[in-house]
């Protein structure tokens, strides 16, 4: 028996065709986003001689150590309890010492003065901090300001913060509650391993 020749394949479309999957998996696959931090950061300093007297009352400290440990105003603190003592220290209270001085400021939205807290929260962790405790704190800070954001934008609107159409409105209890949290460089503050 005679052998019979086995016919070639044309191949020459093979690459059209991977290279158009290729491109499908490319255009419908959606990639996982990493999220952050969101956090608007303040101007440059223009004059970085200048320096800037806070008093003490107006500053909540937070330090996280190297074994990551939570002082809050040189006590221990408690995770769990983080976000109700930033947002205790934020909300203004007049005429109490034990928290941070207050001001009226005049808001043409709304047609009226509104107190304000002169309230800052400091954060200051240790190099030895871990990654994941430093991520904690965070979120209990952010946290805090979206509970002081939802009970300014329920006052004034009735609605949750997230809830607001519009962008004037988001922009008012954006000022009614600015982010005021400094975080300072980390250093050896103890505990160190």
């Amino acid at each position: 028996m005679a052998k019979r020749a086995v016919p070639e394949i044309n191949a020459g479309s093979m690459a059209d065709i991977a290279f158009l999957l290729l491109i499908f998996f490319l255009v419908t696959t959606t990639m996982n986003t990493d999220f952050g931090i969101t956090r608007i950061l303040p101007p440059p300093v223009k004059n970085k001689n200048a320096t800037v007297d806070v008093k003490d009352r107006n500053v909540m400290k937070i330090l996280i150590n190297s074994h990551d440990l939570l002082l809050v105003n040189g006590k221990p603190g408690n995770l769990n309890t983080l976000a109700q003592d930033v947002v205790k220290f934020m909300t203004p209270h007049p005429n109490d010492s034990r928290y941070p001085e207050v001001k009226e400021e005049y808001f043409p939205q709304l047609g009226k003065k509104v107190m304000m807290t002169k309230g800052i929260v400091s954060l200051k962790n240790d190099r030895g901090t871990s990654y994941k405790m430093y991520i904690e704190v965070q979120n209990e800070l952010a946290k805090a300001f979206d509970i002081l954001k939802n009970q300014e934008s329920i006052k004034y609107f009735g609605l949750p913060y997230k809830d607001l159409v519009g962008k004037k409105k988001k922009a008012l209890i954006n000022k009614l509650v600015p982010i005021r949290i400094s975080e300072a460089e980390p250093e050896n503050v103890g505990g160190g391993k």
